[in-house]
């Protein structure tokens, strides 16, 4: 049940070099209630909880914690008061025991040794208050990222934590490992907890939450009961526009007599894609939809060489497409941007310049080095044409929020001049406004002449985009549809395998 507020965060200022990150913003947190904390990236989402768990240092303002005024100077200090924070990316030690996870640093001490009955036991009972029934003795890298997530909250809380912070905490689970993080959620609510969540599924945003505080360019812009507004309100306060301004776009229209860019003829590698073909015009831009394992991904890295094709051919221009490895395919003119920017996109403590450069750099050759000159004139020509939000380009890529980040990959590729960009799930883990962004760009540039593979998860804006549709089940390709005139219902029916669709070879 709902109590008093048990956190009250009262005029919070910060002010980073050329830009007020918050400015005189309020947010509360009641015990027992989920309140969910909202804003498009670079809104000041992070910033705050960076402030709340001392990361970053308020210029004015002060934070209350059931009663008592708080300064907290570092995660820790933050973790001692009782605020635990559970992050995306899980910081974890994926080889040590799920144990000694949850235990690491405060663990039960017997005869000035590590008692590891001790530890092994009351992992195990943890675990089993979020029936999650697994051997705490093994590797937690042997689990899948929903258990490992779970660990991650299960160390949160055992550190008799009053405030949870889920930071995107569903970004890589599906639909049952949400309901059932959702169940444990419900559970520490229920014992008077008081929870942050921030996500960018609205959805799960009205599935869990008892309150919402939007923020948007560093203020406050409302705090408000999930019964009283709706998703299209709710949008609207957070972007600052009407959503049919935002997504107000026209479909890309192959032109007539473009020839055919590239051609996959029943190309396959075992235990990945049986058998698929199609052909992308001048132009196109082709959406690949499907589940997660359908063989969308795994198609995209065979076109890029990431993964080379057991049987079957690939052409480009109509002449075969010799490439061995991704260099090859970037001397092709094909660029790729990866579905898990974290890992195989940014490299965090490069600089915004670095990052843009290196796709480029790579195509050169490292025997012939880009000026610094060079470097700033790509570097600035891209943070103008994306708007990505920094004070420069020097800013290390890491620091950016996640849709600028995706900003950064995206210029990478442009900058290299590709005749086909395949972008895999660029969209996901940003906000409304800057999937919008993306979505007009990849209109821009295929008017320009560019081809571009879109995969998503998110069946509107495949719809949304896409000229033609492939729609993927079981490593095969089930159907091709058109994008103006197919319906989510329409796909979904093609993927559980329940309508065929216009399906072509």
């Amino acid at each position: 049940m709902e109590g008093k507020n048990i956190l009250e965060m009262k005029g919070i200022e910060i002010q980073f070099p050329g830009v007020k990150a918050l400015d005189g913003v309020d947010f509360s947190l009641r015990a027992g209630e989920v309140h969910a904390l909202l804003g498009e990236n670079g809104a000041g989402k992070s910033t705050l909880i960076k402030c709340l768990t001392g990361v970053h240092h308020m210029d004015a303002g002060k934070i209350i914690l059931d009663g008592k005024e708080i300064k907290p100077t570092t995660p820790q200090a933050a973790m001692d008061m009782g605020i635990s924070t559970v992050f995306q990316e899980v910081n974890l030690c994926p080889n040590l025991s799920v144990a000694e996870n949850i235990f690491v640093g405060r663990q039960p001490m017997k005869h000035h040794q590590i008692d590891w009955k001790a530890i092994n036991r009351r992992a195990s009972e943890l675990m089993e208050r979020f029936n999650v029934d697994i051997d705490v003795t093994r590797p937690l890298s042997h689990y899948s990222t929903a258990i490992q997530q779970m660990v991650a909250i299960a160390r949160a809380v055992d550190v008799e934590a009053k405030v949870l912070i889920l930071d995107e905490p569903t970004s890589s689970l599906d639909e049952n490992e949400v309901k059932r993080l959702f169940a444990v959620v419900r559970d520490l609510q229920a014992q008077g907890l008081g929870i942050i969540f921030i996500t960018h599924f609205l959805d799960q945003v009205f599935e869990i939450s008892n309150r919402i505080t939007v923020l948007r360019n560093g203020h406050l812009v409302g705090v408000y009961d999930i019964k009283d507004i709706t998703k299209l309100e709710l949008v609207t306060q957070m972007i600052g526009k009407d959503m049919n301004e935002i997504f107000n776009m026209k479909r890309v229209e192959v032109k007539e007599g473009a020839k055919v860019l590239v051609k996959a003829d029943h190309i396959g590698t075992p235990g990945k894609v049986e058998d698929i073909s199609f052909e992308i015009k001048e132009g196109e831009l082709i959406g690949f939809a499907g589940l997660l394992g359908s063989g969308r991904t795994e198609t995209a890295e065979m076109l890029f060489c990431v993964d080379k094709p057991t049987k079957g051919t690939i052409q480009m221009h109509g002449a075969p497409l010799n490439a061995k490895i991704p260099l090859d395919a970037i001397n092709s003119r094909m660029a790729f941007c990866p579905e898990d920017r974290k890992r195989d996109g940014i490299i965090g403590d490069l600089s915004i310049r670095e990052n843009i450069a290196l796709a480029v750099q790579a195509k050169r050759g490292f025997m012939h080095p880009m000026s610094r000159k060079e470097q700033d004139e790509l570097a600035n020509k891209y943070i103008k044409l994306l708007a990505i939000a920094t004070p420069d380009a020097e800013k290390k890529i890491g620091e950016l929020s996640g849709g600028n980040q995706q900003k950064v990959i995206l210029a990478r590729w442009m900058a290299t001049e590709p005749n086909l960009l395949i972008l895999d799930e660029p969209t996901r883990g940003i906000d409304v406004g800057a999937k919008a962004e993306i979505q007009r760009l990849m209109i821009k540039m295929c008017e320009e002449g560019m081809s571009i593979i879109f995969i998503s998860s998110e069946l509107d804006e495949i719809i949304r985009c896409s000229g033609r549709i492939l729609v993927m089940r079981d490593g095969k390709k089930a159907a091709e549809v058109p994008g103006a005139t197919c319906t989510q219902a329409d796909i979904l029916s093609i993927i559980a395998g329940e309508k065929k669709g216009g399906a072509t070879a």
